[in-house]
């Protein structure tokens, strides 16, 4: 008798992973916003990025968070870039390993990329820090 290969439910999956990485507050607000027109793209990405790419054990979650980071940074995506700074209290990727993705950055996708991405990313830890605590901190 051969065993049927059951193929993983990628959307549950993703969402589970996508849950858990941005927060559950960020995820149902993205949901609330869905509407028709944007449901086949919200799909593709629970589906395939964080189903089929997030979910993979190979890396952990703080390492695919660095290496998004980097690549957001890379190509000038800044408000993704915010939302996965912020998604870092989930991630346990540090402030030290943001500091060392975008030296990266400035090496192999240029100088200007960084500086933009780190004007983005400080200004977002001071966001997270004034949530967390009430007033910023230097850093």
């Amino acid at each position: 008798m051969s065993k049927v290969h059951e193929t993983p439910d990628w959307l549950d999956t993703g969402m589970k992973t996508r849950r858990k990485v941005l927060g559950d507050a960020h995820v149902d607000r993205s949901e609330a916003r869905k509407t028709p027109f944007d449901a086949p793209f919200q799909e593709l990405i629970v589906d395939a990025a964080w189903g089929r790419v997030w979910s993979r054990p190979q890396w952990t979650l703080r390492e695919r968070s660095i290496v998004t980071i980097a690549l957001l940074a890379a190509l000038g995506h800044d408000d993704e870039v915010a939302m996965h700074v912020r998604a870092t209290a989930n991630t346990g990727a540090t402030r030290e390993d943001l500091c060392e993705a975008l030296l990266h950055v400035a090496i192999y996708a240029g100088v200007p990329a960084a500086n933009h991405a780190i004007a983005i990313v400080k200004n977002t830890f001071a966001e997270m820090d004034l949530q967390e605590t009430g007033e910023a901190k230097h850093g």
